[in-house]
């Protein structure tokens, strides 16, 4: 087989690198969820109450906060360093 071009190996690494940053979102989230989940979830039924629904709703508020933070302040610092 034929080596890659390198614009093909460089799209090869982008995709890869494209990839690994979804299973670590992927990741991040499914942790985040079982935090969610033993911080608000005394008891699993067949509804939430009121009290473990706001919970979970103000835990998925914090992430998605927090997550939008970091995002922002990684572009201003990706910014800085390509100046």
């Amino acid at each position: 087989m034929a080596e890659l071009a390198e614009a093909d190996e460089a799209e090869l690494q982008r995709l890869v690198a494209a990839e690994q940053q979804k299973a670590q979102f992927t990741a991040q989230v499914h942790h985040f969820m079982e935090l969610c989940w033993d911080k608000c979830v005394e008891k699993p039924g067949n509804r939430l109450d009121s009290r473990t629904e706001n919970c979970l709703s103000s835990c998925v508020d914090r992430f998605i906060d927090t997550t939008l933070a970091i995002t922002s302040r990684f572009a201003q610092i990706v910014q800085k360093g390509g100046q």
